[in-house]
């Protein structure tokens, strides 16, 4: 007989899939399609919003877990609140493009949602400080999921690899370890559509809920004292590397850092050459040792965390800028 966990497991999973498959007849309907482009890194029409699906099944999942703990409904309403708003706003887009702006507030709102379900109303003027750095870090790995979901597979995986990191480090705990492990088998149930070969892409609202989930469930993780902040940056500091060294370069040469673009690492890579899923295979790898190294670091002194945290994330630093100077060269000698 299969346990109680283990009905819950297949059910998450199977109502995942299942709800990927329609998104993609939906989207077919809709003519809901990414078109290969100058800005794209695909070569064939693939319909777009396919995320709906593990987001819809974490909404479920969270609003079911609150249901059985109504002592913490207050934060639970605040977490599904903004998870709802940045799914919606998603959604949205990729019916239509919406301007950038109006997005990114309803991101800095949910953060804000996310941020007072994890660390409380603030009643001083430091705890109100806190609270808006979280909020402006959920709106940071929303929009870094958003940017980095250009290639098959890839924000899928690494949001699975960051979800796994809290669960097998012991971060999380009660409801919100049950929460993390829905999401994680909601996204499962995806992946299989979105690899190795995408025939439906996450779209917004799916790379804007896992970047959330990633960020609310770490806030809270790190509001319990369970997790050391330091560590919270490493699990997902492939995606905060390449897009926060990206966008950063971008505004360094006056560009237009929110408008899309071929110019992160992955897509260069691919650009050269690699496959996606060869690619998307290198920043599991990247992920991978990121959460041996945190998972390894949580009983180190505060000290010790946080200099391997820095030389770690340095390293990264170095690896992106060689790998990018080097396909650079190697782009413009064969022109």
């Amino acid at each position: 007989m299969i346990a109680p966990a283990g009905l819950l497991a297949i059910a998450t999973v199977t109502a995942s899939a299942a709800l990927t498959r329609l998104a993609l007849a939906y989207a077919r309907r809709r003519r809901m399609l990414d078109l290969p482009g100058a800005r794209r890194s695909h070569d064939m029409p693939t319909p777009r919003g396919g995320g709906i699906a593990p987001a819809v099944v974490a909404i479920a999942g969270g609003t079911w877990l609150a249901l059985l703990h109504p002592q913490a409904a207050a934060s639970w309403i605040a977490s599904l609140a903004g998870l709802g708003m940045v799914t919606g706003i998603g959604w949205l887009d990729d019916h239509r493009p919406l301007p950038a702006w109006p997005r990114l507030l309803v991101h800095v709102a949910a953060g804000l949602l996310a941020s007072i379900a994890a660390v409380g109303m603030p009643h001083a003027v430091g705890s109100w400080l806190l609270v808006g750095i979280a909020s402006l870090a959920v709106a940071g790995l929303v929009n870094a999921w958003n940017f980095m979901d250009g290639i098959d597979g890839l924000a899928a995986s690494q949001a699975a690899f960051a979800m796994l990191a809290l669960l097998v480090g012991g971060w999380l705990e009660g409801a919100w370890r049950t929460w993390c492990w829905i999401s994680l088998l909601a996204i499962i149930g995806f992946l299989p559509f979105n690899t190795p070969k995408a025939r439906i892409f996450l779209g917004d609202a799916g790379s804007g809920a896992l970047g959330y989930l990633v960020a609310v469930m770490s806030l809270h993780a790190m509001a319990d004292g369970t997790l050391p902040w330091p560590l919270a940056l490493l699990p997902p500091s492939a995606f905060l590397l390449d897009a926060g060294l990206t966008l950063g370069q971008r505004m360094w040469r006056g560009r237009a850092w929110w408008r899309a673009h071929r110019e992160h690492l992955y897509q260069w890579l691919v650009r050269s050459g690699r496959a996606h899923a060869t690619v998307a295979a290198c920043y599991a790898a990247w992920a991978l040792g990121a959460s041996v190294l945190a998972v390894g670091l949580a009983l180190r002194t505060p000290g010790v965390r946080l200099l391997l945290t820095l030389a770690w994330l340095s390293c990264g630093v170095l690896v992106w800028a060689g790998l990018r100077t080097w396909l650079w060269s190697n782009a413009r000698s064969r022109r």
